[in-house]
């Protein structure tokens, strides 16, 4: 028997599953500066079988799903919406992505073209035009597109190099990146058909800096064995450090050498709303392609990512096609179709979810958020440089700083021990998450500052665990 009016709710029941998903929400909101910040290890297997269930034929409430979905599925996960949370590069989840997604969710336009939603698909040419502006673009001719993170927008900035820079025949090309790069450089890389072995990975400096010498180095070398170079991958904020590269200087290289250039500034990039982090990153604005993830620095959920291109038109090269069940496409830079610039036809409507809270706040709000970040990142280093077992390996270029157990009168392989140890009573501790990273043969451990609610008290649980916590690591027996 057909149910032909089930999946169409009621007004009441939209609102009833609104309230009932709201009140899950809104709990969760409301204690999230008492909660855990990383109980994944709780989670066993009956809890991931319970998610992985066959296909039902009937349905269950949605009181039941919201009471599983918030109950033991969220919580025994890693916090990344706690003010602790300053592992990795942390992520945001801002209410207003929420309430945009739930909006665009619910009208479900088709913003691919210009011809089926004429001012919504044109929401998302707004916000990249932002986004180019804060980087030192030129609004006309520099483009982009959304896309679900940096990992893609990688790809597809390699691939437009590939396609303006190369054309068809690119088995000779050779890429040249840093050792402290993001390994979607790579993947990207191997991905967009490059030959694994073409792809140069080359040792930053003491500052975890790529430097022009070791390029022009590597260059001379592929062009005697009959390669040809291509293009330049380099950072603007550092995953391992928050190292940003000489922009300046590897710019003039690449010009000079006709090369592409490609900046990481997945982590760094939207930095440059504020004064200090445009003074980090000056040379962006002469790179060919820049990667951003507004899910991280703009506070935004996961899957809002960037690709924004100095010269637009590369990007309707690489990916404009047609077809006749298409409508008409716009020629023109006062309205875009975005199938056109991007490797996508259907897509969802991500411009809302960047567009709506900017619009709501505008952008002086999240240049003062981003600031506190630096200054509290500056001021828990300095905390760190005041105690003597401690060793500041790399200071916060931006918002991220790592450290470990000073070496001396120590082996390496004791100090990492230390490290370790001290890492993972902190944690334990469930006020704050860190992570840590491994950089010729010494384990760091890293503190990214990033989350819209981290603030200076959490700072200050942070370095009063890090006190004691450290204390105990000494204090210890050796194993």
């Amino acid at each position: 028997m057909m149910h032909p009016h089930e999946l169409e709710f009621s007004e009441a029941q939209m609102r009833e599953s609104i309230v009932m998903a709201m009140d899950k929400i809104s709990e969760l909101v409301n204690t999230i500066d008492e909660q855990d910040t990383d109980r994944s290890a709780d989670a066993d297997m009956t809890l991931i079988r319970a998610a992985m269930q066959p296909l039902p034929e009937s349905g269950v409430p949605l009181a039941e799903l919201l009471d599983w979905l918030f109950g033991d599925a969220c919580t025994k996960s890693l916090n990344t919406t706690s003010p602790g949370f300053m592992a990795y590069v942390p992520g945001g989840g801002i209410f207003h992505a929420a309430l945009a997604d739930l909006i665009g969710n619910s009208i479900n336009r088709y913003v691919g073209v210009v011809a089926t939603a004429p001012a919504l698909s044109q929401i998302e040419v707004a916000v990249i035009n932002w986004f180019a502006s804060i980087i030192g673009y030129e609004l006309h001719p520099s483009g982009g597109f959304l896309t679900s993170g940096g990992s893609s927008a990688t790809l597809a900035a390699l691939t437009t190099a590939r396609t303006v820079k190369l054309g068809s025949s690119f088995s000779d090309a050779v890429i040249y990146t840093s050792d402290q790069s993001h390994f979607c450089i790579s993947k990207a890389a191997f991905l967009a058909g490059f030959p694994r072995e073409n792809l140069r990975i080359l040792p930053a400096d003491e500052n975890f800096r790529l430097q022009p010498d070791i390029i022009r180095a590597e260059m001379e070398k592929d062009r005697a064995s009959g390669l040809r170079p291509f293009l330049i991958g380099v950072n603007a904020g550092s995953t391992n450090t928050g190292a940003v590269d000489p922009l300046p200087e590897l710019a003039d290289l690449a010009e000079a050498e006709d090369l592409w250039l490609h900046v990481d500034g997945a982590y760094g990039g939207l930095f440059c709303m504020t004064e200090r982090g445009k003074h980090a990153m000056r040379g962006i604005e002469r790179a060919d392609s820049v990667v951003l993830d507004p899910h991280k620095t703009l506070f935004l959920p996961y899957g809002t990512g960037a690709l924004i291109v100095k010269d637009g038109v590369n990007l309707r090269q690489t990916y404009s096609a047609t077809a006749a069940y298409m409508p008409e496409m716009q020629h023109t830079d006062e309205a875009i179709d975005m199938c056109e610039v991007t490797p996508e036809l259907t897509r969802p409507f991500r411009g809302l979810r960047v567009w709506l809270p900017l619009k709501m706040h505008g952008a002086g709000v999240f240049r003062e958020y981003l600031d506190e970040k630096i200054d509290l990142a500056q001021w828990v280093c300095e905390q760190i440089e005041e105690i003597p077992d401690l060793d500041v390996v790399a200071k916060p270029v931006i918002s991220i700083l790592a450290f470990a157990v000073r070496e001396e009168g120590r082996t390496r392989d004791e100090a990492n021990k230390l490290t370790r140890d001290l890492i993972n009573k902190i944690n334990t501790r469930q006020r704050v998450s860190l992570t840590g990273t491994t950089i010729h043969g010494r384990f760091l451990i890293r503190i990214a500052v990033g989350g819209f609610r981290t603030h200076m008290d959490r700072m200050e649980m942070l370095v009063d665990d890090l006190k004691a916590c450290l204390a105990e690591v000494l204090s210890a027996p050796v194993a």
